[in-house]
């Protein structure tokens, strides 16, 4: 599974699982539950495949944050949602040092620690966020 199928839908808690897609809606499955449910366009659909965290220097992708989350944390849940924004932004420049202060919010790490609860409550293998070398590319 990867993370343009995983979607987060405007009004609805959680992450969701992409099954398939019609002309009118889409059809999606709830990480936390199972449960099945269509999605019309009246929702606002993010793949957090699509979702950037900014830094200094550049935008870096959601699932490159995922991955040194996982890796600063040896696998382990990150500190909870429900911290302070002071506690919740310290976890995060742990994280990624870089982080612009500015632009990311304690609102946006909330969210993103949220969602790696849930996608690692999931069982998600976040070793496929892993970055490509080029010589990955290059075979």
């Amino acid at each position: 599974m990867s993370l343009e199928k995983i979607l987060s839908i405007s009004g609805r808690p959680g992450l969701y699982k992409l099954l398939s897609q019609t002309k009118g809606h889409i059809i999606v499955e709830s990480l936390q539950d199972g449960k099945r449910l269509p999605v019309t366009g009246v929702h606002q659909v993010n793949s957090l495949g699509s979702i950037a965290v900014y830094t200094y220097t550049e935008e870096l992708a959601l699932g490159d944050v995922f991955y040194k989350m996982f890796k600063h944390l040896d696998g382990k849940e990150a500190v909870s949602p429900k911290s302070s924004s002071k506690e919740l932004l310290a976890f995060f420049e742990e994280v990624l040092p870089d982080y612009d202060r500015e632009r990311v919010y304690a609102s946006h790490v909330k969210k993103m620690i949220q969602w790696y609860h849930s996608l690692l409550s999931s069982d998600f293998d976040f070793e496929t966020l892993a970055p490509q070398t080029k010589e990955d590319h290059e075979s």
